[in-house]
């Protein structure tokens, strides 16, 4: 039975050895899904994603049929994917090893990090990013959410 994904940021950490310890609710999350492998990657090279294997699977299915439409964007993003990513598991521990490459170029290694769960897959910001996401969020969040409550957000 799939448990919620969930809601928040929580802190986490990389080790020495790339290997992000996730919160328990993360776990309980991802081990509800029935995966057992998962596609670590970014695709903006600022933040990186886990992202189940069956999620991923379905993005895979999404650039395939964009690229007749915008071949450019379903390449590059693809390209990205696949130049930051890597399969991976949860160990025993609770644990993922992030890719080489991806921990070192998003300054990830023995690092702490915010963790949150978004359009099925989980988030990994350092915290400059973090910060400077934040201070992006910030910015007229007034009028933002006057654009979001004549929407209907409450």
């Amino acid at each position: 039975m799939p448990v919620e994904p969930p809601r928040g940021f929580f802190p986490a950490h990389v080790d020495d050895k790339g290997r992000l310890k996730l919160p328990v609710n993360f776990q309980q999350y991802l081990g509800s899904l029935g995966d057992q492998k998962l596609f670590v990657t970014s695709i903006d090279g600022r933040t990186a994603r886990i992202y189940p294997i069956s999620v991923w699977e379905q993005n895979e299915r999404v650039l395939a049929e964009q690229a007749s439409e915008d071949p450019e964007a379903a390449d590059d993003i693809g390209f990205m994917a696949n130049h930051f990513g890597a399969e991976s598991k949860v160990d025993p521990q609770g644990r993922v090893t992030l890719p080489t490459g991806l921990r070192r170029d998003l300054s990830l290694e023995n690092q702490e990090v915010r963790l949150d769960c978004f359009q099925g897959g989980i988030g990994i910001y350092n915290l400059a990013e973090y910060e400077a996401r934040l201070r992006r969020a910030s910015e007229n969040l007034a009028g933002k959410l006057i654009t979001m409550k004549k929407k209907g957000f409450k």
